[in-house]
């Protein structure tokens, strides 16, 4: 992706690269297009409105999230604007928050924020504006180089998601909802810390929650459970479908069995 010729202060930086993903532009951009090319093909895919997609560093959750990325690359969606959904790990805060600033860059370039977008959730009053909450979180970060590979010229909206109930996740999607040209992308790992046995249990169950479009998830069961659970409601009130794309732990990708992180991705399509 071309240099947006942006002030370097009005850009978000990488802060994991080289930690959660390779540095180096050209082994990223290898390593993505192996995990959605592991991915098997599926017959005439239909584009999707949303994905739910992990976000752990790429040897654990890359093959996962490839699936959805797999997805919207071989749909041939035609999106131009994403709507990126994460949880805060490392800033405490209420409600969402969106950055201030112009661009956020990955080591495969910089992606130009939706500029009118973020000001349409700020006078609806849906919204704040803090740089803090995304600084140095890795949950958005990490599916740009994902987007920047199987997309061509995007922008984003970044939202950090902090103490919020479903009902206000929900009226911020309405708002950002727009044509098919917008897709809506949520960060979402599921269990963690469990033995790999007992995380199959409760992700299973996870699972179940998100097919059946319930708003309910607690976040023992997933640290983006109150994007998915804003998206939850928004799915079953415009009677949308969601399909399981990819669900694994941690155990079956790089980690041991004593201790895993659970991952999923799920497509959300219009009827």
């Amino acid at each position: 992706m071309l240099s947006l010729g942006l002030d370097m202060s009005r850009v978000r930086p990488p802060a994991v690269a080289g930690l959660f993903y390779p540095q180096d532009a050209g082994e990223l951009r290898r390593a993505v297009e192996a995990h959605v090319d592991a991915c098997p093909a599926r017959a005439r895919p239909r584009p999707p409105k949303a994905l739910i997609v992990p976000h752990a560093g790429y040897p654990y959750s890359g093959a996962v999230a490839g699936c959805a990325y797999r997805l919207l690359r071989d749909s041939g969606a035609h999106v131009r604007h994403v709507v990126m959904l994460g949880p805060s790990h490392r800033v405490p805060m209420r409600g969402l928050a969106v950055p201030s600033v112009d661009a956020f860059a990955s080591p495969l370039g910089e992606v130009p924020l939706d500029a009118a977008g973020r000001q349409r959730l700020r006078e609806f009053g849906l919204v704040g504006i803090s740089d803090a909450p995304h600084a140095a979180e890795h949950s958005l970060e990490v599916q740009l180089p994902f987007l920047q590979v199987v997309l061509d010229d995007f922008d984003i909206l970044p939202i950090a998601i902090g103490l919020s109930l479903p009902e206000h996740v929900a009226r911020a999607l309405d708002a950002a909802w727009n044509g098919p040209d917008t897709l809506v992308l949520v960060s979402s790992d599921l269990s963690h810390y469990h033995t790999y046995d007992e995380a199959r249990l409760l992700d299973d169950g996870t699972t179940q929650a998100i097919l059946e479009r319930r708003s309910d998830l607690p976040d023992e069961q997933a640290c983006g459970a109150r994007a998915i659970n804003g998206l939850m409601q928004v799915a079953r009130r415009r009677g949308l479908v969601v399909e399981l794309l990819d669900q694994r732990n941690s155990g079956d990708t790089a980690g041991d069995r004593s201790r895993v992180v659970g991952y999923g991705s799920y497509a959300v399509y219009d009827a």
